[in-house]
């Protein structure tokens, strides 16, 4: 006689066809510890399985940080905790790091991921707060010996349709990295006049079309239609654009969606605001011959980074500094489209 107490079997969610199409949908990929194969298969094809994010240039940053057992240092986006990982294991036990991430959803997935690995808080904290507060971690550690900022959006939060950050899926327009504080996307072309969203979609990504596309876009708002969705800025997108050749129209519709979705993220994230307020706390928070590596993704935060870093060591805050960038290599990008456009710029604080 079967125990009346016994939990029921939970059947998995059945999808049509051979693959799942839906995110919630991709068991496997959501869970990549129980299907190690199935996750080595979808890299091997070079593209990102759902719910992870793959660590750009980790040789190239180790390599260059020089971390040695004993030493203190920062992780400005902990993301899924990849880089975290390998500049830990680099410490041999010996030494701590501190990480900050403003997303308290994935944050606490991977301090769990990162702590049954063996990385507790024994030798990782994380801070639930923006990397522009460096300044106040390193007063109360005493500074840091390496500090790595990756300045790119994690692929969970791409991947996830929920938060609205990828043109190809649809889902509510948030786009912002903590949902639990600030105005989504929506609500910021809520109530944006024309002249300052043309100024926008230039400024933040550089988008040939800004005005076609803001006069669209403030146009339907005023007719009284939200654009609340990914998929109703993708529809004005494609429809402004409609004149282009036909040659021409598949790929300059999607680099402008890329664009256009990248303009909306930065405002509303105020990322180039912060990223201005870490780059003047930066030096201060390195020990004397400690050593920084930033990733960029995007024309606007790599000539940020460039002129702080070239200011510095005119300055003699810096001892030395990235004149050219490092680039991932080409196998790199390769086995993840997602490393095309990072750049790495790197500098030294003065002894």
């Amino acid at each position: 006689m079967e125990n009346e107490n016994q939990t029921p079997h939970k059947r998995r969610v059945h999808y049509k066809g051979k693959y799942p199409k839906k995110f919630e949908e991709k068991y496997k990929e959501l869970q990549p510890e129980k299907y190690k194969d199935t996750i080595a298969h979808v890299i091997q094809k070079g593209n990102t399985p759902a719910g992870m994010h793959i660590s750009i240039m980790v040789k190239e940053i180790l390599d260059f940080l020089q971390i040695k057992p004993g030493q203190t240092g920062f992780d400005a986006t902990l993301g899924y905790g990849g880089h975290t990982k390998a500049m830990l294991e680099q410490l041999q036990g010996q030494g701590h790091i501190h990480a900050t991430d403003v997303d308290p959803a994935e944050s606490a997935k991977t301090k769990k991921r990162l702590a049954d690995q063996g990385f507790g808080e024994d030798m990782l904290t994380i801070h639930l707060q923006n990397f522009c507060t460096i300044d106040e971690i390193a007063k109360e550690v005493g500074g840091f010996d390496f500090i790595l900022a990756d300045l790119g959006v994690s692929s969970m939060q791409i991947d996830n349709p929920e938060r609205g950050f990828s043109f190809k899926v649809d889902g509510p327009l948030d786009l912002r990295l903590n949902q639990e504080a600030g105005i989504s996307a929506a609500e910021r072309l809520d109530t944006i006049s024309r002249d300052e969203l043309a100024g926008m979609l230039y400024e933040n990504s550089d988008e040939p079309y800004c005005e076609e596309l803001a006069k669209a876009i403030t146009d339907e708002i005023r007719k009284g239609h939200r654009v609340d969705t990914t998929t109703k800025l993708r529809r004005i997108i494609e429809d402004t654009l409609d004149f282009l050749p036909e040659k021409d129209k598949k790929e300059t519709i999607k680099k402008t969606c890329q664009r256009t979705f990248q303009a909306l993220r930065i405002d509303v994230n105020r990322e180039f605001e912060v990223l201005y307020e870490f780059m003047e706390k930066l030096p201060g928070a390195l020990k004397p011959g400690g050593r920084v590596a930033i990733l960029t993704f995007h024309s606007g935060e790599d000539k940020l980074v460039k002129r702080a870093l070239k200011e510095g060591c005119r300055a003699g805050i810096y001892s030395e500094y990235a004149k050219d960038v490092v680039r991932p290599s080409a196998q790199e990008c390769a086995q993840n489209g997602r490393a095309r456009s990072t750049k790495m710029r790197w500098a030294v604080r003065s002894q």
